[in-house]
């Protein structure tokens, strides 16, 4: 047995203003989980504690709650001292129950055809990736774009396409998922890196009904726009100023000793908007002495057409950037974009292995800059925390320099073709990121994704800069400290 310090959301709508939190401490045996703590403080501390379980076997998904801030299924998560639980970020009821009934009640059912037919084996499976939810809502509950805009939900879409492959079915899912807000998902894969039972909705539910309402002529136009640009251009927004691959050559050979050779794929943003940015990371490679190698004949990575279903002339975008950095005997391909690094890595078969800038850095070492008394927050792209699995790398190399203060990892609002196809969406989401960076005190933001630092950059009065531009600014602080004096 163990004793364990808990901390627990209290809330009664009906007789209360506000919530506050309850401290328990309960004995437990080891292994216990949340639930076994919940049902003993109300078997025998608190019985106005209230809680939702039914099966306490992770299949029923009733007990969902957040422990320290992360959705969980309280029959499937070890208990842990000094924990905090709360409920869904949903209406509440009372306690740790939510209002579920809305959201469950928008999940559709199969409607049988005039004509039946079984699934074919291919149908079958693919269903599979779809069937095992629990309607638990922790994806609903953690989905920003909820937060901002009508959208029926993840669980929704989910089921959607599940009953849009299924033969079995009589309905047109596709233009009804259109209808309950399929194009304002930010595609930050937050759904998915929740829910229990690991569906990638984004990916297997959002992206292909996307691809199905793109040949049903539903696409949104401004989609359509950035398609075809990306068709007659390579690239996926047009240019502001000289691109980056006007201003550097294709080989860029470092100072001193050369530890190691990557190529480059520079991404439509930073070659495009944001080249000072690229080029205050060469810089840094420069001096970590690694070779930077950047074909010119690469182009858009595709994303932008994989997150809205327009995938028609994918392959050829693939077989062009593979071709160009294979051409060159490469091992390593660098990116710096997240979204880019997230695409190249899930939705290509490369010969070569992918790696963020911020793992490139941290793999072969860097000189330490000077440290700069800055307090600065840290802003996760969707696409670098959840899509690659990138945290503490960054957080290694800013904190190199300046004093680091966190924020909540939420979507900055500028994924899934949102800002393009839904500015007001993306706004919104903007200011609540705006909300997050002032509580922090910060004086600047940090991030590592040029369509974060684009888009927060409006909703922010404190400047946005790469993490490649902060350990620029290190190190000249270190060379001025050095420079003897005149």
């Amino acid at each position: 047995m163990k004793e364990l310090r808990v901390r627990i959301f209290r809330f009664n709508p009906e007789a209360e203003d506000h919530p506050h939190y309850q401290h328990y401490q309960v004995r437990a045996n080891d292994g216990a989980r949340v639930l076994h703590v919940l049902q003993a403080i109300s078997d025998e501390m608190d019985p106005t504690l209230s809680f939702r379980y039914c099966c306490g076997s992770g299949q029923c998904g009733s007990c969902a709650v957040r422990v320290n801030g992360q959705a969980v299924l309280a029959c499937m998560e070890e208990a842990k001292d000094s924990m905090t639980v709360e409920p869904l970020e949903l209406p509440v009821i009372r306690d740790l129950v939510v209002h579920m009934e809305p959201y469950l009640e928008a999940i559709a059912s199969l409607i049988p055809t005039g004509e039946f037919r079984m699934p074919t084996h291919e149908e079958v499976e693919a269903m599979k990736p779809l069937r095992s939810c629990i309607e638990c809502l922790a994806c609903v509950s953690v989905c920003p774009a909820l937060k901002v805009t009508k959208f029926a939900g993840p669980t929704v879409m989910r089921e959607d396409m599940r009953l849009a492959i299924d033969p079995r079915d009589h309905e047109d899912r596709v233009t009804a998922s259109v209808a309950d807000g399929l194009f304002t998902c930010t595609s930050c894969q937050a759904c998915w890196k929740t829910c229990p039972k690991d569906i990638q909705i984004p990916g297997k539910a959002i992206e292909k009904l996307r691809a199905l309402a793109n040949r049903e002529g539903l696409t949104l136009p401004r989609h359509q726009e950035v398609a075809k640009l990306i068709q007659d251009t390579g690239r996926s927004v047009t240019r502001t100023e000289p691109t980056l691959m006007e201003q550097v050559p294709e080989v860029i050979e470092p100072r001193g000793e050369v530890k190691g050779t990557v190529g480059f794929f520079v991404g439509c943003m930073y070659n495009q908007r944001l080249p000072k940015s690229a080029l205050d990371a060469l810089e840094v490679l420069k001096r970590n002495g690694i070779r930077v190698i950047i074909p010119r004949e690469q182009v858009c990575c595709g994303s932008p057409l994989i997150r809205t279903g327009q995938v028609d002339f994918l392959d050829t975008i693939k077989s062009r950037n593979i071709n160009c950095f294979t051409f060159r005997g490469l091992d390593v391909v660098m990116t710096m974009c997240a979204g880019c690094g997230s695409t190249l890595k899930h939705d290509y078969t490369t010969p070569f292995r992918i790696m963020d800038i911020t793992e490139v850095l941290t793999r072969f070492g860097i000189e330490q800059p000077a440290p700069l008394a800055i307090k600065a927050t840290y802003h996760d792209p969707c696409h670098l925390l959840r899509g690659q699995g990138i945290r503490d790398q960054p957080r290694e190399l800013i904190t190199k320099v300046v004093d680091l203060v966190e924020m909540p990892a939420i979507c900055c609002g500028s994924g899934g073709g949102v800002k393009s196809g839904n500015p007001a969406e993306a706004d919104a989401l903007g200011e609540l990121r705006r909300a997050e960076i002032e509580k922090t005190g910060a004086e600047v933001v940090i991030t590592s994704c040029p369509f974060c630092e684009y888009h927060i950059a409006p909703h922010t009065d404190k400047p946005v800069k790469n993490i490649c531009t902060i350990l620029l600014e290190g190190y000249a602080e270190k060379d001025r400290k050095e420079r003897p004096p005149a």
